[in-house]
């Protein structure tokens, strides 16, 4: 029985992890969609923020793949459930940085003529 709770409380740890990178990841980007607020004169701030940003979700999206095609335990079979939801998650992640970069792309096409960015 004392298995049992420790690798459920390890489980919460694990997604409390992804929680808190899933919050970070949020704050980081949050200037990009609420685009309005963006305007050139913090672009450079944003510009690494949302970098930051979409490394996180790279690297979450690497795990993801990584989960799904790379299972640790080999001789457990996973659910059809478990590897729809890995599957849906990882199109999620591409799906918002996909969105995000074009978010970048749009502050940086819709500059006004008054000098450089940086």
């Amino acid at each position: 029985m004392e298995t049992a709770a420790i690798l459920s409380s390890k489980n919460i740890r694990k997604v409390g992890l992804i929680i808190l990178l899933w919050l970070g990841t949020a704050w980081l980007l949050y200037p990009l969609v609420i685009l309005d607020t963006v305007n050139l004169m913090n672009a450079k701030e944003y510009l690494y923020r949302s970098a930051a940003g979409i490394a996180i979700m790279i690297i979450l999206l690497g795990k993801t793949v990584c989960d799904l095609l790379f299972p640790l335990e080999i001789s457990q079979k996973k659910s059809i459930f478990f590897m729809i939801f890995l599957t849906l998650y990882s199109m999620a992640i591409v799906g918002g940085i996909i969105f995000m970069i074009s978010r970048i792309m749009v502050v940086y096409i819709n500059k006004t003529d008054s000098g450089t960015l940086f």
